[in-house]
């Protein structure tokens, strides 16, 4: 869990600095990039 925390925490970083054009690449609206960047590092 200690390796997978961090990890999750800077993907959910990245996720909400992506375009459109990249979130369109991996199949999510903005609206899901952000529901997922809001989650807490843990879940």
């Amino acid at each position: 869990m200690l390796v997978i925390w961090p990890q999750r925490c800077q993907q959910r970083t990245r996720l909400r600095a992506m375009t459109a054009h990249q979130l369109d690449d991996i199949g999510l609206t903005r609206c899901q990039a952000e529901q997922e960047s809001r989650k807490p590092f843990w879940r």
